[in-house]
């Protein structure tokens, strides 16, 4: 059984081409971006990896996991995404898996075309997310057009049964 494509994503590179996501808060937006990416992940059938950096603390790489095929993983004390995402791209394709690097950085690419893996500039890749969403949106909702009109109780119940309502508010 051949195994889905993996997808390694530098997640602040692509947080910064993301037009919709607001980076002022950086919680919230990794949070969306990971609800975002799980979604077009299976969406796509592809196994995806985001990696960020943790930044400068002294911590180990930690993973949180989503599933089967959704990771995040935050760098450790003293190495980068990059670092991760090469190390990571060169043990997958060790591996036979077809590998997937989004990212818009020319070192990593690079080092990943030399491990044998595919690069996707992450603007390429935000508009990809963008097309495979409006083909869900298209293909489960169609052409969805909301009603002009109000929809109002009155609208549902028989004619005594107001006129019973109206008589007991006129009573108060």
């Amino acid at each position: 059984m051949k195994k889905k494509p993996c997808y390694l994503v530098d997640g602040y590179n692509l947080l910064h081409v993301w037009k919709e996501i607001d980076i002022e808060n950086l919680d919230s937006a990794r949070e969306r971006l990971i609800h975002i990416l799980i979604e077009y992940g299976g969406y796509e059938n592809f196994e995806i990896i985001l990696v960020f950096d943790a930044g400068k603390h002294e911590e180990e790489e930690r993973v949180e996991e989503y599933g089967d095929f959704f990771r995040v993983i935050y760098s450790g004390f003293g190495e980068s995404a990059d670092n991760v995402i090469e190390r990571l791209s060169f043990e997958l394709v060790r591996k036979r898996r077809e590998v997937h690097v989004v990212s818009s950085d020319a070192i990593i690419e690079t080092v990943i075309l030399g491990a044998g893996a595919y690069r996707h500039p992450s603007r390429e890749f935000y508009r990809a997310v963008k097309r495979a969403k409006k083909k869900l949106r298209e293909k489960y909702l169609g052409n969805v057009t909301l009603p002009v009109v109000r929809n109002e109780v009155g609208d549902r119940i028989s004619p005594d049964v107001m006129a019973k309502l109206e008589e007991m508010r006129r009573q108060k």
